[in-house]
């Protein structure tokens, strides 16, 4: 929990440097490029070609592509299109996605798991933004696919992970989900990108550094790592924390407006939710989660 916890810190002001810094500034294809090029960069010297078989690498690939890859395609158009606060309030949903597709994906359905996230999407719906603009559904729909990409990567990893050697460090095989991603984005811009909206300041350059190296670079890799020690519900809680300590940082450093009461107690809900959780999943016969052994 304590990644998770983490990174969620780390994310906060990703949503804020994206829509202050980037946005309508930056070509979106061009900024996805710059900061999944930079975490592939980060993980390179560590990756073992060798360690792993062509089946799994390309698995890894393929949920980088989506995860990372396709969710950053629709988060960063979502903000041609909402505000910083419309966009962390149409990520309530990722919860629900999480839920459902670990179920699917384990051949059984869990009630509590929908209850404790069905509690974190009610938590997160008391912070409201007043005033969505006339683009709203279309934005609306662009964040969801942004929310469902995210969902699927992060179960597809927690599944993919009881397929991958234990003996191998985690930061010697994560560089495959940041090459997939890559490849995506690559792509992308070739088709749909423009040369002409580059970064024109060393400001937008340092926030596409940030970006890169420590909220996707580090952040994805102890997310996912994250995501192989807790279950399925803690799991899709934590994805709206991001919610509250988003709109916190946007308020607190970039004025915007913002109901402090409505956002102190929809975190109070979220944060309650997630301690039900945890209550409830100790009291579960203890089963091992799969993951990696990550030796120093």
């Amino acid at each position: 929990m304590g990644y998770l916890i983490a990174v969620t810190a780390l994310w906060a002001f990703s949503f804020s440097l994206i829509g202050v810094y980037l946005a309508g500034q930056v070509d979106s294809y061009f900024a996805v490029l710059v900061r999944i090029g930079l975490a592939s960069l980060l993980f390179l010297p560590f990756l073992r070609p060798a360690a792993l078989p062509s089946r799994l690498k390309l698995a890894l690939m393929a949920v980088g592509a989506i995860q990372l890859g396709l969710m950053y395609i629709f988060f960063y158009q979502s903000f041609l299109l909402l505000t910083v606060p419309e966009v962390l309030l149409f990520t309530i949903l990722t919860p629900v996605y999480v839920t459902l597709l670990d179920d699917l994906l384990s051949g059984r359905f869990t009630p509590f798991y929908l209850l404790t996230a069905a509690f974190a999407v009610l938590g997160a719906a008391v912070i409201r933004y007043q005033g969505v603009n006339s683009e709203f559904w279309l934005g609306f729909v662009v964040v969801q696919g942004a929310n469902l990409c995210f969902a699927i990567g992060q179960v597809g990893y927690r599944h993919l992970a009881k397929r991958l050697p234990t003996e191998l460090p985690q930061r010697s095989v994560f560089g495959w989900f940041y090459l997939g991603a890559l490849a995506l984005v690559i792509i992308a811009f070739v088709l749909f990108g423009s040369s002409e909206k580059l970064p024109t300041s060393g400001v937008q350059w340092g926030v596409l550094g940030w970006l890169g190296l420590a909220a996707s670079g580090l952040g994805y890799f102890l997310w996912n790592k994250g995501a192989t020690r807790v279950d399925a519900g803690a799991l899709a809680i934590m994805n709206n924390a991001l919610i509250p300590a988003g709109l916190l940082v946007n308020l607190l450093i970039w004025n915007r407006d913002a109901d402090v009461s409505r956002l102190a107690l929809g975190g109070a809900i979220i944060v309650a939710s997630l301690l039900v959780n945890e209550w409830w999943a100790r009291r579960r016969p203890r089963v091992a989660v799969a993951g990696f052994s990550d030796k120093p």
